[in-house]
């Protein structure tokens, strides 16, 4: 079999395809042959070696993947054998064979392509996990995605718009287009414009009732000012830290100092709510998950999920997949293909 392996914290060169021996289910495990697996932006930290959750170097990586059940343990029902199935991993995941439980795998709803289940699970558990779990979003709120043209982002607005919320979203400007094709209600440039100053004015200095901020540092600080009373700000990621020279230590060290404090006296007068968000520390809430994923699914069905995959790669061109997102080039989901 085959892995994308990070051979050491460096640059996207540091990306190498090897061989390693085929693996056997366990009891309760089955062995997949994957179509494609999702990259995720915690992946691209984990090769800059800035991610702590991040196995020792070398390692792969990787969270989610699509394919067919080709082995079953002794335990598994048989039913599932040459099923097309997507699921989660504890890393490993960029591979062309993966072994993992089973009840980490979902049956692929027969409207998706391989590329399109793989790119589910992280992306869109995160954004429900953001939105109607902790964030408890209605139809009577507003909703402010950062970075909305990325992957978490536009499965968040589509779960936003499915709710009936009024979608506002962070993006560079090329991007504008697509996203209000794709049912933004108002698009806002990050890069040339004040984003808080715009926020304000299109909603009469009132704010917004919830937040979703993968960015980090200073910056939640800002997301935190822009919320209205009643409102909730949900952190999920540092990407201001992402830096695959030696300053991404230092990056990750500023954002670190810059991260606020929300004194509970201040959220009380305030009546504004902080959490967080880390999918990589919910493995031992599997029910919780398979939960969430079955009302995920159920949109597939019902045809307001619709993931959206900018492009695909193959394992040699791993490290072109990571500049590409790197230099914030994608519009939804990068996968790899074997």
């Amino acid at each position: 079999m085959k892995k994308v392996m990070i051979t050491k914290a460096g640059g996207v060169d540091v990306l190498d395809v090897q061989d390693f021996p085929a693996p056997s289910p366990q009891r309760n495990e089955v062995v997949i042959t994957t179509k494609a697996c999702g990259i995720n932006f915690a992946d691209i930290l984990a090769r800059q070696g800035l991610y702590p959750d991040a196995p020792q170097l070398p390692t792969c990586v990787g969270y989610e993947f699509s394919g067919i059940v080709t082995q079953v343990g002794p335990s598994v029902d048989p039913s599932w054998k040459d099923k097309a199935v997507f699921g989660l991993t504890r890393f490993n995941g960029y591979a062309d064979t993966i072994c993992v439980p089973v009840d980490q795998i979902f049956e692929k709803p027969d409207s998706l392509t391989f590329e399109q289940a793989a790119a589910i699970p992280v992306n869109y558990l995160t954004a429900w996990q953001l939105l109607v779990v902790m964030g408890a979003l209605t139809a009577d709120d507003s909703v402010l995605i950062h970075n909305v043209g990325g992957g978490v982002g536009l499965a968040a607005l589509e779960i936003a718009k499915h709710i009936g919320a009024t979608t506002y979203g962070t993006a560079s400007p090329g991007k504008h287009r697509f996203l209000v094709e794709k049912g933004l209600d108002h698009a806002i440039d990050y890069r040339s414009a004040n984003w808080e100053d715009e926020l304000k004015a299109l909603t009469n200095g009132l704010g917004v009732e919830l937040i979703t901020d993968p960015i980090g540092g200073n910056h939640w600080r800002k997301s935190y000012r822009a919320l209205r009373a009643t409102g909730r700000l949900g952190m999920f990621g540092i990407s201001a830290a992402s830096d695959s020279s030696w300053q991404g230590k230092v990056k990750l060290l500023k954002t670190a100092v810059q991260m606020p404090f929300f004194h509970p006296v201040n959220l009380m007068n305030t009546n504004k709510a902080v959490f967080g968000v880390n999918m990589g520390r919910l493995w031992h809430e599997n029910e919780k998950i398979r939960q969430w994923m079955m009302h995920i699914i159920d949109g597939v069905n019902e045809g307001w999920i619709n993931p959206h995959v900018d492009c695909s790669f193959t394992f040699d061109q791993a490290a072109a997949a990571h500049q590409y997102i790197e230099d914030r080039k994608n519009k939804g989901k990068v996968v790899l293909t074997p």
